[in-house]
């Protein structure tokens, strides 16, 4: 939509500038039969003189003189007659102009495809980088939950393993009391029944 807006602005500003330096390039001289079908001449510079001839519309003519309500002009022939002056331009006739205008249209054309094949080709080009990038991003959003999870599973098992350490201590501080418990239970023991054993009497020793 806004590629065909700015094809019509700018062919618009083109043919509305293109007659301008058509005329610039035509000396002071220079005319053009005016865009009706024909235009009648005559021999002199006044309606009563006779008709001697036709110029066809937008045919170039050269200015020669002016009397009144005509000009003389020389034809591209080299016939001198005069015409109408109402009936002669300034500038090129539509018929005149309009070669060169399609030649103009053509150019701009050929440039505006030129433009919008680059700038679609920009745009593709943008789009495959943005939609890289989006697949990157994607994959690094997908890797970033997949370490959260096994964060949380290294996580949760090192707790597990933290409470069976935990567990484990507790088991053997509870053997070690127990152990030295039962050594001082059994030293205590032996305490108390060597005192009462019976003790062997000892042989006396004679002298001969």
């Amino acid at each position: 939509m806004n590629t065909h807006i700015f094809k019509t602005l700018t062919l618009g500003l083109a043919l509305g500038t293109l007659a301008l330096p058509v005329s610039a390039q035509q000396n002071d001289a220079s005319r053009w039969v005016s865009d009706e079908l024909t235009t009648f001449v005559r021999s002199g510079p006044t309606d009563g003189y006779r008709i001697v001839g036709t110029l066809t519309a937008g045919q170039p003519v050269t200015l020669l003189d002016t009397s009144g309500d005509y000009s003389q002009v020389r034809s591209e022939s080299g016939d001198q007659v005069w015409v109408p002056s109402s009936e002669l331009r300034d500038t090129p006739s539509a018929s005149q102009q309009l070669p060169a205008l399609r030649t103009k249209v053509e150019a701009l054309t050929t440039e505006l495809d030129g433009i919008n094949e680059t700038w679609e080709n920009r745009t593709a080009s943008m789009s495959e980088t943005l939609e890289a990038r989006e697949q990157r991003i994607a994959q690094l959003e997908t890797r970033n939950q997949e370490l959260e999870i096994a964060h949380d599973t290294i996580s949760q098992k090192n707790g597990d393993l933290e409470a069976r350490l935990e567990t484990q201590k507790e088991d053997l501080l509870m053997r070690y009391f127990m152990y030295g418990g039962g050594v001082a239970g059994v030293g205590l023991l032996v305490g108390l029944i060597v005192p009462h054993l019976p003790r062997r009497r000892r042989k006396r020793d004679r002298w001969f």
